[in-house]
């Protein structure tokens, strides 16, 4: 389930540990995300996020609101101020490591799945500047620096646009 949630949200694995079931709109389809965990020192801690624009409200797939329903009520009566995933992010990432290790594949950090999200919004052709809200980025450069190598060259399609655009203008003049 965790993995489903970072992969369709993009959010930070923080961001996901620090969830609890009153950050989901299940009507709205949307997730809210107004803090982030991390373990320091032994001591579970749930502080602001990373920055202003980390906070946010993500709409989310209706087939993944389905599946976190699903999830949140495998639970026992589980307070709405409760972290629906009560792991920390070492976990997560021997996991990660584990089917890395069994699939025989690379191993990525839980972080790369956010990036997988980013890579699939743009191979599918989203705008950057939505990309920068579901990614909580401060400013659109951190994603265009980080991201922006992945957009694919729209070099022919503006050279087939402007001779269009010529070829059009020169049909339309006319030499009689």
């Amino acid at each position: 389930m965790l993995f489903d949630l970072l992969f369709y949200s993009g959010c930070r694995i923080g961001e996901a540990l620090a969830l609890t079931s009153s950050d989901i709109d299940f009507v709205k389809n949307t997730i809210s995300i107004t803090k982030t965990y991390f373990r320091h020192k032994g001591q579970d801690e749930i502080t602001k996020p990373k920055t202003d624009e980390s906070i946010r409200t993500v709409v989310i797939p209706k087939f993944l609101v389905e599946e976190i329903k699903a999830y949140i009520n495998t639970f026992y009566l589980i307070p709405a101020d409760e972290r629906i995933f009560p792991i920390v992010p070492e976990e997560v990432q021997h996991v990660i490591k584990s089917h890395a290790d069994k699939a025989g594949v690379k191993k990525i950090r839980v972080h790369d799945v956010r990036r997988s999200h980013c890579a699939y919004l743009i191979h599918r052709g989203v705008q950057p500047m939505i990309i920068k809200e579901r990614l909580g980025h401060k400013d659109i450069k951190i994603t265009l620096n980080t991201y922006g190598h992945l957009y694919p060259s729209e070099q022919e399609k503006v050279a087939e646009m402007l001779d269009r655009q010529w070829s059009d203008s020169v049909n339309a003049v006319d030499y009689k």
